[in-house]
């Protein structure tokens, strides 16, 4: 599904619309504010979020991009 900010220059963004955008977007998928064991989803795109904004082909990919990404590899 395809947001209307998907479309925004990532090379653009601020840290912080890129975290918060990251984050948006997992809660979004997850459906769920916590994982299986317990520990919660919106902390952990808050630890997760600057890791990939700091890795510059990352940032360009965009922050949903880096996020479906990540989820990608959930349950694994």
């Amino acid at each position: 599904m395809t947001h209307p900010t998907d479309t925004a220059k990532s090379d653009e963004l601020s840290k912080e619309e890129f975290c918060a955008r990251f984050k948006a977007r997992m809660l979004e998928r997850a459906g769920v504010d916590r994982f299986d064991n317990g520990e919660s989803i919106a902390d952990y795109a808050d630890d997760t979020a600057p890791t990939y904004w700091e890795t510059d082909w990352q940032r360009a990919e965009g922050p949903e991009a880096c996020a479906d990404a990540d989820m990608s590899y959930w349950g694994e």
